[in-house]
């Protein structure tokens, strides 16, 4: 991978065996950066998975705001996907006429509580009629924006807390989108409940990341995505 300086993704090889552990033990991504969403869009097309293994998708969408743009799309014959939906003030939900084969909860928006419960209820619906391996659930949170802005940020902490909690004991892999700037005060706050802070930009270079690994105090540096 190339970095902003020219001198490519320091000690990569540990790097590439950290991003191996992410995978096999359970982990959870927060995806930030106050960019376009087509940053977002790519950043989420890779940690939902491809290839030719089984996923269990999960897809979660908090009313009022969206960042990836990534629609739910039709299951292979070996997938299973999933959406839980907050309604929004109307009372409609997103993501209406999903493709076949996508089940759907829709929930209140007014409390964070029946949003929990719904993906931890999810959650387990896969682990009980799959015998999942590592990284076989991906989880696509979309977004946390919303929540802060209509909730107390310890609610929204702790309902945090529980999702990505429940996405490790699965050996899963959850991301979610957080479209604001790395130095702000809801990243800095959130940032203890994640295995790694995933920055996304658009620039005239085209789409970049920089992964910073927390338990390890680095980063890769700005990177192609």
């Amino acid at each position: 991978m190339r970095t902003d300086h020219g001198g490519g993704v320091p000690d990569s090889t540990a790097f590439a065996q950290t991003l191996s552990s992410l995978k096999q033990e359970g982990s959870n991504i927060l995806l930030v950066g106050r960019t376009s969403g087509e940053a977002h869009h790519a950043a989420c097309e890779r940690l939902l998975g491809d290839g030719d293994d089984p996923r269990r998708r999960l897809y979660v969408y908090a009313s009022g705001n969206e960042s990836c743009g990534v629609p739910p799309t039709a299951p292979r014959a070996d997938d299973s996907a999933h959406v839980v939906a907050q309604s929004t003030d109307d009372g409609d939900a997103s993501h209406d006429g999903l493709p076949d084969g996508i089940e759907k909860t829709v929930v209140s928006n007014d409390l964070l509580a029946s949003l929990g419960a719904e993906v931890i209820d999810a959650i387990a619906d896969y682990d009980g009629e799959y015998d999942m391996a590592p990284a076989e659930l991906r989880l696509c949170f979309d977004s946390v924006t919303p929540l802060l802005r209509e909730h107390k940020s310890e609610n929204v902490f702790r309902l945090l807390h529980m999702v990505t909690s429940r996405v490790r004991e699965v050996d899963g892999m959850g991301h979610f989108h957080l479209p604001l700037g790395r130095d702000s005060d809801y990243v800095h706050l959130l940032e203890p409940l994640f295995d790694a802070i995933v920055e996304v930009r658009e620039c005239e270079d085209g789409l970049q990341q920089r992964w910073n690994l927390r338990d390890k105090g680095t980063d890769t540096g700005w990177v192609d995505l």
